[in-house]
């Protein structure tokens, strides 16, 4: 039980420095760390640009077909980092990846450690669509090749990460000053899996 702590531990204490360094400094041969990235770094802040960056650990331990997925779904993102860790023996051994992508204007650290834990609806990213066909979109795309629909608006991808597909206008709908227009879209939204804005209105 002591050694599982440990490895936890070192797990995310890496994952929280990751990308803090000198590109150089990492990729040093007597480092633990083998490094791949897209752009050299040329000091601590280059690769932080968001005050709060969401962590996202994954049951796989091979980061990059983790960021080749959300990057073939949001196609304006790009792949920032990619990294690949040992942990030393006093923290039980083994690999694992780190990487960091930027989709949608936000970026997010993708740690990919092994099977310890597990996504659930406590937390879930809202996709603002500006229309029916971007809601289709990425609702097709998030609940293929292992995803799954749920009920509201709401989905999971494959890897468990839960999702709401929303088109900006249903907050205008079930925000409205008139209890018809609100009731209707609140009535028909306990009704749908993916929200249909036709059938709300």
């Amino acid at each position: 039980m002591r050694k599982y702590i440990v490895k936890i531990l070192t797990v995310l204490v890496i994952a929280n420095v990751m990308g803090c360094g000198n590109s150089q400094q990492n990729t040093h041969n007597n480092s633990k760390i083998d490094t791949t990235a897209n752009q050299t770094l040329t000091n601590k802040t280059d690769l932080i640009k968001q005050k709060i960056t969401p962590c996202l650990w994954v049951e796989t331990k091979d980061a990059k077909a983790v960021a080749d997925y959300y990057l073939s779904i949001f196609k304006d993102g790009n792949l920032k980092e990619h990294r690949k860790y040992k942990n030393p023996p006093e923290a039980g051994g083994g690999d694992f990846e780190t990487a960091i992508i930027e989709i949608a204007d936000m970026e997010l650290s993708i740690l990919a450690a092994g099977p310890f834990f597990k996504f659930n609806e406590s937390v879930s990213f809202v996709i603002n669509c500006k229309d029916q066909a971007e809601v289709d979109y990425y609702w097709t795309a998030l609940t293929a090749n292992g995803g799954e629909e749920s009920s509201c608006g709401w989905c999971k991808d494959k890897y468990g990460l839960s999702w709401q597909v929303v088109p900006v206008e249903y907050f205008t709908l079930i925000n409205s000053d008139d209890p018809k227009i609100r009731d209707k879209a609140m009535k028909n939204t306990l009704k749908q899996k993916k929200l249909i804005l036709s059938e709300l209105k």
